[in-house]
């Protein structure tokens, strides 16, 4: 019989894979941040399938460093910040990037899916950002981190991460007009189900 892990913190569930290699415990990290992870690599990539093999590299390394895990920041910006690095990795590496969108849909708490005119012009207004403005867009604005937590998981200065969400945000309403409705949450989910 499996234990419940669901009722224990992630700090906790750290503690219990580097203290006994607690496999389960790994398990219930995966489960609590796979969604928004894989969500945050498909609008980086562009694809669900790359996103989906990118985001088992991420838990793969998550689970091979775990041990020199300290805690200085939240165990989700720690994930993140490894999903960044593997996304450049992967996209240095020159696997294709930015293929089109054949479906999209807002958090489920909105529930109304995208036109697929919408979610493909969504789609190419996000690849028309530069790589880290993209990436900071995404993780404050959908994916619900600070600003000091993505600045951390980008590795970039807490003032610049400010300019690319700032700039990002412009560019989209430049492309996408007065409709476009950027405020936190309203770009892109990250707790989209794809």
């Amino acid at each position: 019989m499996r234990p419940n892990l669901s009722g224990l913190s992630d700090r906790d569930l750290v503690l219990r894979v580097q203290d006994a290699h607690d496999r389960d415990a790994f398990g219930e990290l995966v489960r609590r941040h796979h969604t928004p992870l894989r969500a945050f690599l498909w609008r980086l990539t562009g694809n669900g399938g790359e996103a989906e093999d990118l985001a088992q590299d991420v838990f793969i390394r998550c689970y091979d460093r775990i041990a020199g895990f300290r805690g200085a920041s939240s165990f989700r910006t720690w994930v993140f910040a490894i999903a960044y690095r593997e996304f450049l990795r992967w996209k240095r590496r020159g696997l294709i990037y930015g293929k089109l969108l054949r479906h999209f849909s807002r958090a489920p708490e909105g529930g109304d899916a995208l036109h697929p005119d919408e979610a493909f012009e969504l789609q190419r207004s996000l690849n028309a950002l530069g790589v880290t403005e993209r990436a900071a867009l995404l993780l404050c604005d959908a994916c619900g981190l600070s600003h000091s937590e993505a600045a951390e998981a980008l590795s970039v200065p807490l003032g610049s991460l400010k300019t690319y969400v700032q700039r990002g945000r412009e560019k989209m309403r430049a492309r996408l007009g007065d409709h476009a409705e950027l405020e936190q949450g309203q770009l892109v989910s990250c707790k989209t189900t794809i």
